[in-house]
């Protein structure tokens, strides 16, 4: 690495009892030895367990599928990368040479994937609870800034239920053409709504009446 390892625990708010823990965490299986695909494993079974648990008791009104969609948003590996890279965790981690040669350390997936191992390595290090107040500590601004369950929703199930919420008749979807080989078809879709009208087009029929619904709601709550 060419950071020192220890350098990592201010970063990251965590004095290491068992230093190969966090050293097998930032070794990715390219590199020689033991590598963070177990932590990994470990670490991600974790987030989940934490992340569930405090979405859990933030949205007691919350569906499951609510529930799901708002971790999904928070675990995906995406928002683990970014984390990482507030971090600076890249500048810690042993890859192998071709890795180094290609960049690894700025991969958003080898990223997310040694900060789920830091994880698995802060639990074996301490305990349960020291893990879960630390990952909550790195998702303190996420969890903050997390949209309202409903604007998780795709724009079809959201005007349904503005529709029903008022006991309207509900949109009616029609595909008003089919353009482009088999291979690489666009579809345009009218969403009808009384007098209201939207037409959208996309890659598939699905995108394309998402996308008139979301026109639709634009619209309604002009």
């Amino acid at each position: 690495m060419s950071v020192p390892i220890v350098k990592f625990y201010r970063v990251l708010g965590y004095e290491f009892h068992q230093p190969h823990l966090l050293e097998a965490a930032l070794t990715h299986r390219s590199a020689t030895g033991i590598n963070n695909e177990r932590l990994e494993f470990l670490g991600d079974s974790i987030l989940n367990f934490v992340i569930a648990a405090e979405l859990f008791e933030t949205y007691p009104h919350a569906s499951e599928g609510e529930l799901s969609r708002l971790r999904a948003t928070l675990v995906k590996g995406d928002s683990l990368a970014k984390l990482a890279q507030g971090l600076g965790l890249g500048e810690y981690l042993r890859l192998g040479s071709g890795e180094l040669k290609s960049g690894g350390f700025r991969r958003a997936s080898i990223l997310a994937d040694a900060l789920e191992a830091v994880f698995g390595a802060v639990y074996l290090d301490s305990d349960f609870e020291t893990c879960r107040r630390l990952i909550l500590g790195l998702y303190k601004e996420c969890l903050a800034e997390l949209p309202a369950v409903d604007e998780l929703k795709d724009p079809k199930t959201r005007l349904q239920e503005y529709m029903q919420a008022r006991q309207q008749a509900l949109p009616v979807y029609n595909i008003v053409a089919v353009n482009g080989e088999p291979h690489a078809q666009s579809f345009t879709v009218e969403c009808s709504i009384d007098s209201l009208r939207t037409v959208a087009v996309g890659t598939s029929r699905r995108k394309a009446e998402q996308e008139a619904a979301r026109q639709a709601l634009e619209l309604i709550h002009d």
